[in-house]
């Protein structure tokens, strides 16, 4: 019982001088990050991005609702077990096989410059 105790105790002063000191750094930081934030160079590139988001989003917004609806369409249709709808965009071409499936093993090269 009394080591219960002495950690309640311990507890106790813990947090209250830790909220006290960290009450102060906590300021500190936050005056530095105001400090930084309001300084001009940020705040322009803050309005540089702010600008390029606004003038670009209806081309994101646009590009991921058209890929969104494309997954959905595949998804639906291998949930369905139907051969997905052909989409407006080409499908990709299968990687080209190699002539013959024997291979023949080469010497290691070393392409390590010196």
């Amino acid at each position: 019982m009394r080591g219960k105790i002495l950690l309640v105790l311990g507890l106790g002063i813990g947090y209250v001088l830790g909220t006290r000191d960290g009450r102060a750094r906590y300021n500190q930081m936050k005056s530095a990050a105001l400090k930084v934030w309001n300084d001009p160079r940020v705040q322009e590139q803050v309005n540089a991005a702010t600008e390029f988001v606004k003038e670009n989003a209806p081309e994101v917004a646009s590009a991921v609702t058209e890929n969104v609806r494309k997954i959905a369409q595949r998804v639906e249709a291998a949930r369905s077990g139907k051969a997905p709808a052909k989409s407006a965009t080409p499908a990709r071409k299968p990687a080209a096989k190699p002539a013959s499936k024997k291979t023949t093993p080469s010497a290691p090269t070393n392409t390590a410059k010196k």
